[in-house]
């Protein structure tokens, strides 16, 4: 797809609503990802004993959002296991959607289910969304992973066409006064950005399909950072819930005016000046940064 601008409008809340959508767009947003449909929702309203509708409500907004704005739609499946929850991805791609996201957030809990079968059984699930649409798909992972690196190549193989890095698992605190989970979301904030930071100047030198950066990003120059290790797009989520869906255009200024200062005429200029390519042994170079981090302390 082609954008206007490489500030996305992460998958969150804000997405429920087509008013702050319009304003979020109006302000500067390249492409809207929506809201998750979730593969324990779709499969428990597919057995209930009534006519399916959940996903009804979600194919609606995908058309309102398309009477309302220009910008690309993105829907958003968020599953982890094989099975029939796949076929509703051609539901939101006949309702208009520009592409789909599936978020694969999971946290291995089983002991009997080691790295290696979880990475086969998500790609299984990647493949099989791939195969059930025309729409290009692209993957929300986590960093838990033995070898981001290789896992992205794999998706790659099964036809993704772009990663987006990474999820925020939302862990609970405990509240001692209750003794009861605390399952208050608690926003992002800037010290996120360098996981995914890393994570992008890794994949940037060799990975043909699209990278997104989601989480960390509330500024200008924040984005800045992701698109010099090699975002395609910077989804933005707590920063627009936090200051509304116009501070998009802020950080959009901030952005343009950071390219401008260094004398560059887009963000594509400078994608990837930072990744990994300008070394043939990234390992080794990850070394010797982790020993010179360590030296250089305190400074």
């Amino acid at each position: 797809m082609t954008l206007v601008s490489p500030l996305v409008v992460a998958a969150s809340p804000l997405s429920h609503d087509a008013e702050a959508i319009g304003a979020a767009v109006a302000a500067g947003a390249g492409a809207v990802v929506l809201y998750s449909l979730f593969e324990e929702d779709l499969m428990e309203e597919q057995s209930a004993p009534r006519p399916f509708t959940g996903v009804d409500p979600y194919v609606q907004q995908i058309e309102l959002l398309r009477k309302r704005v220009e910008a690309p739609i993105v829907a958003s499946l968020n599953g982890t296991t094989p099975g029939g929850w796949t076929k509703y991805a051609r539901s939101l791609e006949a309702a208009g959607a520009s592409a789909l996201e599936l978020n694969l957030y999971e946290v291995a809990s089983s002991p009997a289910e080691g790295g290696a079968e979880l990475e086969f059984r998500q790609v299984d699930v990647v493949a099989a969304v791939v195969s059930a649409v025309r729409l290009p798909v692209t993957v929300k992972i986590s960093p838990f992973y033995s070898s981001v690196p290789a896992f992205v190549r794999r998706l790659e193989q099964v036809g993704a066409r772009g990663v987006t890095v990474f999820n925020r698992f939302y862990q609970p605190d405990i509240s001692l006064d209750t003794l009861q989970v605390d399952r208050r979301v608690v926003p992002s904030t800037a010290a996120e950005l360098p996981l995914r930071l890393h994570a992008l100047a890794l994949l940037s030198p060799f990975a043909k399909l699209s990278l997104a950066c989601s989480g960390g990003v509330h500024g200008g120059r924040d984005a800045a950072k992701a698109i010099l290790c090699g975002a395609h797009v910077v989804q933005l989520a707590s920063a627009l819930l936090e200051h509304g869906p116009r501070h998009i255009g802020v950080i959009r200024d901030a952005l343009s005016g950071w390219l401008d200062s260094k004398k560059f005429k887009s963000s594509a200029e400078v994608r990837g000046k930072l990744g990994f390519g300008f070394t043939a042994d990234p390992h080794a170079w990850e070394r010797l940064n982790y020993t010179r981090t360590l030296h250089g302390w305190p400074d």
